[in-house]
């Protein structure tokens, strides 16, 4: 038996939370069981938990879409017991029984290796949020960003996991970030992850013109929506814009100006099924360019049992940073 958040629907309604699970319910559809020892939440975790979006497939499920911990037992050739590992999407917490939970039966496929750098518990502080910002950096770099050319990089949504990475390491990077942000109270707080200026968030979430002043080399947008649409029409010629989230919403309301009249290229960045190369790549990179100092910074600790108040606090929008789950 293993506790884990469970996540119920049924007549009843929809339920989250613990429950004393029977080691033998785990699915089969996984070659590696593991015992995560941290997990996070990240924002389709909040989600999930709060059942704000259709995030769950299928019922009931075990949450946590990230994970970190040992391998007990393992059928897959490139895993065996003892080892330590990472786990980041694939469907996990959404089709596949998840790794808030003291046992998770995974694919050894899925796994990639924890890096020396980092404890499980840091790996968790990185987590899905950390580790797609760190794939938007990637994919500014291939387009051709670069310190010593770039001018200023905007990061928006930056008080959240994937910006609060972002702007981390951009600024290690040597990148001149700007933050965007609706929590004034968070300034001096972004500018200790690195960031050299920060902008309210109200300059961008309302409609704006097709094409504006150029200011932006580069950007990382977590938010989507209208703000997407106003970084686009900043973005200086030939520059980029990494895309990877929609906590303003789904839509783009847009021109295609930017893209043929300043040649911008609007890069789509996807963690869930990223091939396994592209998420060492990923990995590694985070172990050399994230100060593990800065990422304590932005981490906040909270018990299995208090991870459903953490996720609807994470989706009021009171919660910066990283939020790592202990499991028991």
């Amino acid at each position: 038996m293993f506790q884990a958040l469970l996540l119920e629907k049924d007549d009843a309604g929809f339920r989250a939370g613990l429950a004393s699970i029977d080691e033998a319910r785990l699915p089969e559809a996984g070659d590696v069981l593991v015992q995560p020892e941290y997990s996070t939440l990240n924002y389709k975790d909040g989600l999930a938990i709060t059942h704000k979006a259709p995030v769950v497939r299928q019922w009931p499920m075990v949450a946590g879409i990230d994970g970190a911990g040992i391998v007990l037992e393992s059928r897959h050739p490139a895993w065996k017991p003892g080892d330590r590992f990472v786990h980041n999407g694939f469907g996990v917490g959404e089709t596949h029984w998840g790794c808030l939970a003291g046992r998770a039966r995974l694919k050894g496929d899925w796994l990639v290796p924890l890096p020396e750098a980092f404890t499980p518990r840091q790996a968790m502080a990185i987590g899905t949020a950390g580790y797609t910002a760190m794939l938007c950096v990637m994919a500014l770099e291939r387009q051709g960003l670069q310190p010593a050319t770039a001018g200023d990089v905007l990061v928006t949504g930056a008080t959240g996991g994937v910006g609060s990475v972002a702007v981390a390491v951009l600024a290690r990077l040597g990148y001149r970030v700007v933050a965007a942000t609706g929590k004034a109270a968070e300034a001096d707080y972004l500018l200790a992850l690195g960031a050299s200026g920060v902008i309210d968030r109200a300059e961008l979430a309302a409609p704006g013109k097709p094409l504006q002043k150029e200011r932006w080399a580069a950007v990382v947008d977590a938010v989507g929506s209208h703000t997407l649409a106003n970084a686009l029409a900043q973005t200086r010629y030939g520059g980029a814009v990494a895309a990877c989230g929609l906590a303003q919403g789904a839509d783009l309301p847009c021109t295609v100006m930017p893209f043929i009249l300043r040649n911008v290229a609007l890069l789509g960045v996807d963690s869930v099924m990223a091939p396994l190369p592209l998420r060492q790549q990923a990995w590694a990179r985070l172990a050399s360019d994230l100060d593990p100092a800065l990422l304590e910074r932005m981490t906040t600790e909270v018990p299995l049992a208090g991870a459903v108040a953490a996720a609807e606090q994470l989706m009021a929008g009171r919660i910066r940073g990283r939020v790592v789950v202990k499991i028991a």
